[in-house]
């Protein structure tokens, strides 16, 4: 399943969202999505899709799956909350959730985070690619057609 995914991963198109934080890759890597309208959540999806290439991703069909996978599991359930959380700071304690995931992910060999819907299991069974996957680029150099600094203008949130 895991050759499978990155196949798919490496041959699909990946809409982004610049993120206002200029330091933003470097602390919690580059955020894309399969979809133009997935990647709106974040903010307006750049005009041109990328392309990546990974080889070792770590990836799940829930978060807290990835986050098993990522941490034990007593510390996975600590993190588990913040997923799950509707409080006034939850974007600060989101964002540093992800920046312990990616350098838990960094430190264990990883180039990717993958989140798929419960139901990409189904389709990479049937060796077709999930509908709905969110990609974390630990090395946004893992981009194909990477854009030259300054290309990449429209200002989102990530």
């Amino acid at each position: 399943m895991k050759d499978i995914l990155i196949k798919k991963i490496n041959r699909g198109i990946w809409w982004h969202v610049t993120p206002r934080d200029p330091e933003a890759y470097r602390k919690r890597g580059m955020f894309l999505a399969s979809t133009y309208s997935e990647a709106e959540f974040y903010g307006r999806p750049n005009d041109e899709p990328l392309r990546v290439k990974i080889h070792n991703p770590v990836f799940g069909f829930s978060e807290s799956e990835i986050l098993i996978k990522l941490f034990d599991k007593e510390k996975s359930k600590r993190y588990s909350h913040i997923v799950e959380s509707a409080d006034k700071d939850w974007y600060e304690k989101r964002i540093g959730l992800d920046a312990k995931m990616h350098d838990r992910a960094k430190k264990l060999g990883h180039d990717a985070i993958i989140l798929m819907a419960r139901r990409g299991k189904e389709a990479l069974q049937k060796g077709r690619k999930p509908s709905s996957i969110e990609l974390n680029l630990m090395y946004p150099m893992a981009l194909v057609n990477a854009p030259r600094v300054g290309e990449c203008s429209n200002s989102g949130t990530q």
